[in-house]
């Protein structure tokens, strides 16, 4: 049995702090400061932390090893499953031309083109961050904007600011996921959590589009429908995070979101010719004038509905039974590892919910979405091979990241890590959302962010006497404000409205945005840890 030590360096809490933390300052240097691929920052932060816990924690190399294999399988399955099957239905909707009637729908939906916005940035890109996330809903709502006719420069930043409400229950739920299973906390308490922090920020968000777009007039006129939206996006959020599943959370979040903009007679006002003019510089695609049969435009949204009624089917008690009933654990490989109080830790034992998992319940959704849509089984099939290799660095990314974060926490670095920073007392609280932050700046992916500092948070929530699930939260919650700032999505933009090589441009003009939320963040987690908001955990 392999015992984890706290302070294998010299006996010096502080020297062992310092080296444990080597590999993510790697990582951290070689994305940020050397700008290298992640996939290769990924796996040169793997090798450190091996060596790490080799050399200085005398961790057995073969237990090592096999740490870095479970985390790098946990990666690929549940993790990156959700992620290749929801992009699949994603490819087929485009490959039918069924994605560019939905455009044209959202387009119909209110010539005002802050209306626009919120629909297509806020309400359609948490619904794609919902299915896919890693990206694409800033890639795919900036060129849904420019073709609207934004200015591209406009459309990007609208598309990064609004990408932060929903990324925590990004990719059916994938960050949350991985951050209760980093941390071995349970999925529902965390997402409760994080369900009572980042719906406060959509209360927000859809105001600061609105600023965004047309400045203090939009904000203005066009108050009532954005504060519909954000409220009902955030109530929904709490809503389906809390008492229905956290996969849901976006999904219901975003269609109440869009349904509040319909239902509000504030959007259908036609906008003046002159915000208009102001706002729509750039050219408007011609295809928006194409009329769609009904039927059509019913098959173009079905995908989604199909989604949410598998996902809704499968938390029916009797079948989430049956459905649980396929997951297999065991004792994995090579693993005997305690912690510092000689009890067994809970990375020892592995489980593999076949069925159950996000994934594969996307996956039915894709065999009816190809059902539905009268994709062939061949095209269908050559489709998610396709979606493979378009996602094969970030399928190397996310098993690398995941791979170091399971060798830090079972050797030991991350709970060394964690007691040196408990150290901040009080102070913790506000530097937790930082630190969430911190790491999706860097990384790009709040699921590698809750990766990497997960275990680390509830350490030190443990050691200074924080609520765990509350700084594990906080991880996740402040980490979504550093997604619009992160230079993957910064590039991503650039490269999906014509803007390349511009990335500082944007850079300047979402950095204020992204560090007046975080602050915001801070107070209300630094709230939730005295009597002041602590009501408002469960």
């Amino acid at each position: 049995m392999y015992v984890q030590e706290l302070e294998p360096v010299a006996g010096s809490l502080g020297l062992s702090a310092l080296v444990a933390a080597l590999p993510l300052l790697i990582v951290l240097v070689l994305l940020g400061g050397v700008r290298m691929k992640a996939h290769l920052a990924g796996l040169i932060g793997l090798a450190a932390a091996v060596a790490v816990a080799w050399l200085a924690y005398g961790m057995p190399l073969d237990q090592t090893l096999s740490s870095g294999v479970q985390g790098a399988v946990f990666g690929l399955f549940p993790i990156m499953w959700i992620v290749v099957n929801a992009l699949w239905i994603y490819r087929m909707t485009v490959r039918t031309r069924h994605f560019d009637i939905l455009r044209r729908s959202f387009g119909r939906l209110s010539d005002d083109p802050r209306i626009q916005a919120l629909v297509v940035a806020f309400c359609f890109g948490a619904l794609l961050e919902a299915l896919a996330g890693f990206g694409a809903p800033v890639a795919i709502s900036a060129v849904m904007l420019v073709a609207l006719g934004f200015d591209p420069v406009r459309a990007a930043v609208v598309a990064l600011v609004a990408n932060t409400a929903p990324v925590a229950f990004g990719a059916m739920g994938t960050p949350v996921v991985t951050l209760a299973q980093v941390t071995g906390l349970p999925l529902d308490s965390v997402a409760s959590v994080v369900g009572r922090q980042t719906p406060l920020l959509a209360l927000v968000v859809p105001l600061v589009l609105v600023w965004l777009v047309d400045g203090r007039r939009g904000l203005r006129e066009t108050w009532i429908p954005a504060l519909a939206c954000g409220v009902a996006f955030a109530v929904a959020q709490f809503a389906a995070s809390n008492y229905v599943s956290a996969q849901l959370a976006d999904i219901g979040a975003a269609l109440a979101g869009a349904g509040a903009l319909v239902a509000v007679p504030h959007s259908r006002v036609p906008a003046a010719e002159s915000v208009r003019a102001s706002v729509l510089t750039g050219t408007r695609s011609e295809e928006l004038d194409a009329d769609d049969p009904r039927g059509e435009v019913v098959r173009a949204y079905a995908p989604y509905a199909l989604i949410v009624a598998i996902f809704a089917v499968a938390q029916i008690p009797a079948v989430k039974d049956w459905l649980a009933g396929a997951t297999q654990t065991w004792n994995w490989p090579l693993l005997d590892v305690a912690g510092p109080d000689g009890e067994p830790v809970g990375g020892n034992m592995f489980s593999l919910p076949l069925v159950s998992t996000g994934g594969t319940l996307v996956l039915f959704a894709g065999l009816a979405t190809a059902a539905v849509l009268g994709v062939h089984a061949r095209v269908a099939v050559r489709e998610w091979l396709e979606t493979v290799r378009e996602l094969r660095f970030a399928l190397l990314t996310v098993t690398s990241v995941l791979a170091l974060a399971y060798v830090m926490n079972l050797s030991g670095q991350a709970a060394t890590i964690g007691h040196f920073v408990a150290a901040a007392g009080a102070g913790l609280a506000f530097l937790s959302p930082v630190l969430g932050w911190f790491g999706v700046a860097v990384s790009g992916s709040d699921t590698s962010a809750n990766a990497l500092f997960g275990a680390l948070q509830v350490t030190a929530a443990q050691q200074s006497g924080l609520s765990p699930e509350l700084l594990a939260a906080a991880n996740s919650s402040g980490g979504v404000l550093g997604k619009m700032i992160s230079p993957q999505n910064l590039t991503i933009a650039c490269a999906a409205v014509g803007l390349a090589g511009r990335e500082g441009d944007l850079l300047r003009k979402v950095l204020p945005w992204s560090l007046g939320l975080l602050l915001v963040m801070c107070l209300i987690v630094v709230g939730q840890s005295t009597a002041v908001l602590g009501w408002m955990l469960p």
